[in-house]
């Protein structure tokens, strides 16, 4: 399962309180399924993936991870904890994840192809060399550009089904924007404009990322699903495009998404232990 890439600490976000006030399904599925559900999908894989994420904290501050020393490692692994994150995903999951769209995602990826998917994606998940990952996966887009091959083609409609709704950018712009507030508050770094501005900068900036965050998605696909035919790609594709599958993206990401957000303003505060308060 792919797709996977900051205000003072509220007990919950806006977001993370309006996916518990959906309407919930008719069929909600329960605790043992949606267990299964992650495994089978690889999700769970996917989430404990999100605490990589966390050492592009220090840069978004303009500070050096290696000030912290051992401290920093120590940190991040109490405060993205695999159980604790993996807890609040069935949480919601239980209360939203329909039986329906439950069944019809473990009945592809419990198949041949679905299987063979995961354990590719979970793989790419846990890569730790994320630059590495990215320079193949540059190199293989460049290369198949080469050839003409229309399997480029196939990897971006593969990501856009991953993301039909378009919420990657601003999802990930908010996951920014609430960890720069919460460090502020904090007292890591003393912020020169307040929210308002942040948000029209990054609007000013919205293109030049989306691109960015386009050719990344590409290049992550390529590295990926290198050992996959065109065939299995493009099957792929129509699986993830179907309305069923859209729905358990659609709330998977939201899930994702928050999560990170709440995990990176908890280390945002807690990274004030750590470092003096410096100007960004």
């Amino acid at each position: 399962m792919t797709n996977l890439t900051h205000r003072i600490i509220l007990p919950f976000s806006l977001l993370f309180v309006a996916l518990l006030l959906l309407p919930q399904p008719s069929s909600a599925a329960g605790r043992e399924r949606v267990e299964a559900f992650l495994t089978t999908t690889g999700f769970d894989v996917a989430l404990e993936s999100i605490a990589l994420a966390s050492g592009s904290a220090p840069q978004m501050l303009g500070i050096d991870a290696d000030e912290f020393g051992s401290d920093w490692t120590r940190l991040t692994e109490e405060v993205f904890d695999t159980e604790d994150m993996h807890e609040t995903a069935v949480s919601i999951l239980e209360q939203t994840l329909s039986d329906e769209a439950l069944t019809h995602a473990v009945e592809f990826y419990a198949s041949d192809l679905g299987q063979r998917l995961v354990q590719a994606e979970n793989a790419s998940h846990m890569a730790k060399d994320d630059d590495a990952k990215q320079q193949q996966g540059q190199e293989i887009v460049a290369d198949l550009i080469q050839k003409g091959s229309l399997r480029v083609e196939g990897l971006k409609r593969m990501n856009r089904a991953i993301d039909a709704s378009g919420t990657s950018l601003r999802a990930l712009q908010e996951i920014q924007l609430r960890f720069l507030l919460a460090a502020s508050a904090s007292g890591v770094i003393e912020l020169q404009m307040n929210a308002d501005e942040l948000r029209e900068v990054m609007r000013r900036n919205e293109a030049g990322m989306r691109q960015t965050l386009q050719l990344s998605a590409l290049a992550s696909a390529a590295y990926t699903y290198q050992d996959f035919s065109d065939d299995d790609v493009i099957a792929y594709a129509q699986a993830l495009e179907q309305p069923l599958m859209q729905e358990v993206y659609e709330l998977l990401n939201a899930i994702q998404y928050e999560i990170m957000a709440m995990k990176f303003e908890v280390l945002a505060a807690r990274m004030a232990d750590l470092h003096p308060a410096q100007d960004i």
